[in-house]
């Protein structure tokens, strides 16, 4: 059996990946931070796989007229949008995330990708799951470099007398991939929690020097540790118990939900922990072809919507909610265009829901731009980097220093106020994306007027195509403070639609224009 195979089937947890297969030294000590500096806050990663359609989860009402000429056979109603503002509303399906919304616990960061985006399913989610750009083949994932800045040195010596708990967990049967780190996932997967099922680990007087005592060393070390995680979970799990009656027990993710919230309330000191609910490719039947609020789309909305909501309800009454923030993420989003099979294609960016008490509540960025002649391919542009939003809450939430997270992301990292009173450092240069960006003459033949504001720092301004491919960076350097104007030549552009983004520590800004 391949080493690999056998993390992904073992009994209760799945362990990580060691190396070489040696050096686990179960319960030896490790120094770990003292009580005063220990961070008790703990972050949900929430992973809609297949690419969600944001123009029918979160509605930009006031494109309503411009989207009804491009996806009429899949829009929802305007009369049976769930309102958030005068201008954005949500699926009819979601009404549980629009209380909690309401309620001033949920932030809706719009537009979330990367520039020159991939639409394969798989390389794109290796792309959020890694933190990395486009163009890198990271093999370790964002967390899990977050974890190995600490404890280089795990899986050796873990579990420990000082920290006896997994670093991270993912409800299934398989370690996610956001967890790995250079020799290691610093996750463990978690199907059944509730009994130990320790694994029987044998009995062996020697271990031969040769390939078969190496594999056989790496199976019994990797039971050792696998039991004593899983006796750990546990005892945790139940000790821990439940106090929202919203739960429904054929809701799958709410269930993982609930498990989540009772290891939490058991006392287990897991910082992350990774739910994953499919189905959202929807190229095909995403509504009902009679009625748009109904079908496979606004199943699976609800599923997410009751299971946070349920979530989030236990977290308060079990009075633990401060300590807790969610997440949303997927692969890409949807073209604005839909289908003629009631569907949507692979598009670019797409919104990122992040929920709990201590949210900074309200919208990072602004209503997608839909123009009166979409292209056919053409799909939202992107507003906010999801690489800021990752290094956002690991700032504001874990308190990690900005450098490292530079170091962990991309120096382009930009911080956004996501974070709210609940925050463990201060929101000195958060940004706000809402920096002016005007663009003219639109359509353009020869020329581009660009027009924005600058206090006074680094910008730097960039052409993408309709596709999301960054063209070309027009500037990147420090502007006077005030209105800025450029004029760029465009006539070497084939006719068609591009993006115009600007970003400095106002914010980012991404603008809409034709070429003909």
């Amino acid at each position: 059996m391949k080493r690999r195979d056998f993390i992904k089937t073992g009994s209760l947890l799945t362990i990580p990946v060691f190396i070489n297969g040696f050096g686990l030294k179960l319960f030896a000590g490790q120094p770990v931070p003292s009580p005063e500096e220990y961070n008790d806050k703990i972050l949900i990663l929430i992973q809609l796989d297949g690419g969600n359609d944001t123009l029918n989860t979160v509605i930009p009402i006031d494109k309503y007229t411009n989207l009804s000429k491009v996806r009429s056979n899949i829009l929802i109603p305007e009369n049976k949008v769930l309102k958030l503002n005068d201008v954005t509303g949500m699926h009819p399906a979601m009404s549980d995330m629009k209380s909690i919304f309401d309620d001033g616990k949920m932030n809706i960061v719009r537009a979330t990708g990367y520039p020159n985006p991939n639409r394969s399913h798989f390389r794109s989610t290796d792309i959020w799951m890694s933190g990395s750009a486009a163009d890198v083949y990271e093999t370790t994932g964002w967390m899990g470099r977050y974890f190995a800045m600490d404890y280089p040195e795990y899986p050796d010596n873990f579990p420990n007398d000082d920290i006896n708990y997994p670093f991270a967990i993912s409800i299934g049967s398989t370690a996610s991939e956001t967890c790995q780190g250079v020799s290691s996932n610093y996750s463990i997967a978690v199907s059944n929690p509730e009994s130990s099922g320790e694994l029987f680990e044998g009995e062996w007087d020697t271990i031969p020097s040769n390939c078969y005592g190496s594999e056989l060393s790496f199976i019994r070390d990797a039971v050792r540790q696998s039991n004593a995680y899983s006796q750990i979970v546990s005892e945790a799990y139940n000790k821990g118990n439940n106090l929202s009656t919203k739960y429904n027990d054929d809701n799958k993710l709410g269930n993982n939900f609930k498990t989540i919230a009772r290891l939490i309330s058991g006392g287990l000191k897991t910082k992350v922990y990774v739910v994953r609910l499919g189905g959202f490719d929807t190229h095909s039947a995403q509504v009902d072809s009679v009625d748009t609020t109904i079908g496979r789309h606004a199943e699976l909305l609800q599923t997410l919507s009751d299971a946070i909501g349920a979530f989030q309800d236990d977290l308060e009454l079990l009075g633990v909610d401060k300590r807790v923030v969610g997440m949303t993420f997927s692969e890409f989003g949807r073209r604005i265009k839909s289908n003629a099979s009631f569907g949507t294609d692979h598009g670019d960016a797409v919104d990122v829901f992040v929920f709990g008490t201590c949210v900074k509540s309200g919208f990072t960025g602004e209503n997608p731009e839909i123009s009166d002649n979409v292209g056919k391919k053409e799909a939202i542009a992107m507003q906010n980097d999801f690489r800021s939003v990752y290094g956002s809450l690991l700032i504001d939430w874990f308190g990690a220093d900005e450098q490292d997270v530079k170091d962990i992301l991309y120096d382009g990292f930009q911080k956004l106020s996501i974070i709210g009173d609940c925050s463990t450092t201060s929101s000195k240069n958060v940004i706000n994306a809402s920096n002016s960006l005007i663009l003219s003459p639109n359509p353009a033949t020869t020329k581009l007027n660009i027009e924005f504001y600058s206090g006074g720092e680094q910008t730097e301004i960039s052409i993408y195509n309709e596709l999301g491919s960054r063209l070309n960076v027009i500037a990147n350097r420090k502007f006077n403070t005030g209105t800025q104007k450029l004029t760029v030549p465009v006539s070497g552009l084939t006719p068609g639609v591009y993006f115009i983004r600007t970003r400095n520590n106002l914010g980012q800004k991404t603008e809409r224009f034709v070429k003909i």
